[in-house]
């Protein structure tokens, strides 16, 4: 009896083992990291707006000091975003400028009102000197060329589809060490982390200006 039950188990255990193992990485031959958000759109249950996830816990954080940079904010710093001396200080400076301004669909100012692709827009125009268009599903579509997530670099633009279908309808501008800024609908100008289940979830793709010869 004792034989039959050691031999269940080394059934079970051989079973077990030959299960295929599921990833959420895409293998090297696709364009992206995340599986785009039309192959998991019934995943998660985040509010349907552009970036209206729910706010992370290090929301509730208690501010801490300012770097020594003297472009950090304390939101950088409680992210633990580090800049040194490879960092595009320009676009960290113009993004904190941006920081807490409301969401307000279709304006693009800064510290009174904006939306993600308005954001975006100003931003790039401030910091490189390119226009980009003002819709972000045209942006992917006539100002970028899809990269992979493990080539995002500081500046480079990430897209999500929050509306519930396929269509690109929110964009932020990606940082380092997963982080972008992004205007999120219920939260204004935030800093937001990629690996977030609603970030990862809706996720669509990872882009890289073309406009601009100098990046």
């Amino acid at each position: 009896m004792l034989l039959k039950g050691k031999s269940i188990l080394y059934l079970a255990a051989a079973i077990f083992l030959s299960l295929p193992v599921v990833s959420c990485r895409t293998t090297s031959n696709h364009t992206h990291t995340y599986r785009p958000y039309h192959e998991r759109r019934n995943r998660g249950t985040a509010p349907n707006d552009e970036g209206g996830a729910p706010s992370s816990s290090t929301d509730k954080q208690k501010p801490i000091p300012q770097s020594g940079h003297g472009l950090v904010s304390d939101e950088w710093a409680r992210l633990d975003i580090k800049l040194d001396r490879h960092d595009n200080k320009k676009l960290y400076k113009e993004l904190k400028r941006w920081l807490g301004t409301p969401y307000v669909y279709a304006e693009h100012t800064c510290g009174e009102g904006t939306d993600c692709s308005g954001m975006v827009m100003e931003v790039y125009l401030k910091v490189y000197g390119i226009k980009v268009h003002r819709n972000s599903a045209k942006m992917l579509e006539e100002n970028c060329r899809i990269i992979d997530l493990d080539d995002l670099r500081e500046g480079d633009l990430v897209f999500f589809c929050t509306n519930g279908d396929e269509r690109v309808s929110h964009v932020g501008i990606y940082l380092k060490d997963n982080k972008f800024v992004h205007a999120s609908s219920s939260r204004g100008v935030a800093v937001d982390d990629l690996r977030q289940n609603y970030y990862a979830t809706h996720f669509h793709a990872a882009a890289r200006v073309t406009t601009d010869s100098s990046r």
